[in-house]
């Protein structure tokens, strides 16, 4: 999977299409990411103790990886991924501008 924990992302698809984001957790088991305040589901979560209000908790839901492009952090703009070899070690590359990621 080309897109990693902590990269900057751009949505490309779906009801937060424009939004950017720093990607949380990346699950590659299930092709999908977790991007910091992108796709919030609410949760009503009962009161554990007597005396404890319930309340309504919001969390970032998991994302289909085809929805987000990776946002290069030397030229700005939302990129494919490309890799490149040297000294036997893998790289992930921009496809704009050709700088490391």
């Amino acid at each position: 999977m080309k897109i990693k924990k902590d990269d900057q992302v751009l949505i490309i698809a779906g009801n937060d299409k424009g939004k950017k984001g720093k990607v949380l957790k990346s699950l590659p088991s299930k092709e999908k990411i977790v991007v910091e305040g992108i796709a919030l589901v609410k949760k009503h979560v009962k009161p554990r103790k007597s005396g404890q209000k319930g309340q309504i908790a919001t969390a970032p839901r998991a994302i289909s990886v085809t929805n987000a492009k990776i946002i290069c952090s030397k030229c700005g703009k939302a990129t494919r991924v490309g890799y490149e070899v040297i000294d036997k070690k893998k790289y992930r590359v921009c496809k704009k501008c050709g700088a490391k990621i």
